[in-house]
């Protein structure tokens, strides 16, 4: 099954749970199934049309440049990206 790894800057909007099993699919697909159980998470990384301003979304080592309608393979790990900021 597809592992969606959550960043460590978020994962207390998951109760510190730093993995979920997801459907295969869409990322949008995944991200609605994510959404039942953990619905501030989703919100804070996802809008309607795509990911939220700052997030980046890598499937399987590669970033997924198709946004939401990015294809989740059976075995994928999906890693969110939180934009990295300083100088």
């Amino acid at each position: 099954m597809p592992t969606l790894f959550i960043p460590h800057q978020l994962r207390d909007l998951t109760g510190g749970v730093d993995r979920i099993e997801i459907p295969a699919g869409t990322l949008r697909q995944a991200f609605r199934t994510v959404a039942e159980t953990y619905p501030e998470f989703v919100n804070r990384v996802r809008t309607d049309d795509g990911l939220a301003s700052g997030f980046a979304a890598s499937i399987d080592g590669a970033f997924a440049s198709r946004g939401l309608l990015a294809q989740i393979g059976p075995t994928s790990e999906v890693h969110i990206i939180p934009a990295v900021g300083g100088g």
